[in-house]
């Protein structure tokens, strides 16, 4: 029985050992991850660092493209204004154009017949003050028409 005994406890002692040895290896496998835990403590640290970093970037963005929204909203706002009072001076240009033109044409006729003196009259020459008010308005719309023909050259 003694040899029995021996057997067993050289069987304990190398189980002993074994435990032994896997307890050094799960120490060292702790430690590892103690400092490795570390590690990703800094690191979600850092993350979420770069994270409220970045959202308050996005607000920053946000805000700076809703202020510029609202600029573009104010400036095609002020363009349209400017659209609508361009079209009514455009309208009002073209009817103001139609009526000089109405008024040259009416006045051309009249002019390229020129006045023949009577039988034994003098011939006579127009003078500002003899001609009608409408000849000095046609006249001066002809004149205008003239100097925007030239402008537009």
């Amino acid at each position: 029985m003694a040899g029995m005994e021996w057997l067993l406890e050289i069987a304990l002692v190398g189980l002993l050992a074994a435990t032994l040895f896997h307890a050094l290896r799960l120490e060292r496998a702790l430690g590892v991850l103690k400092r490795d835990r570390a590690v990703l403590e800094d690191l979600v640290t850092g993350f979420n660092a770069s994270t409220r970093q970045a959202e308050a970037g996005i607000d920053r963005l946000r805000e700076a493209a809703e202020g510029a929204g609202r600029q573009v909203a104010r400036q095609i706002e002020a363009a349209s204004l400017l659209k609508d009072d361009l079209v009514f001076l455009t309208e009002r240009g073209e009817r103001l154009a139609d009526r000089i033109d109405a008024l040259v044409r009416s006045g051309r006729p009249l002019a390229a017949e020129p006045a023949r003196p009577a039988v034994g009259e003098p011939a006579r020459l127009p003078t500002i003050d003899s001609e009608p008010p409408e000849a000095r308005v046609r006249s001066q719309a002809e004149r205008d028409l003239i100097k925007a023909l030239r402008l537009a050259r």
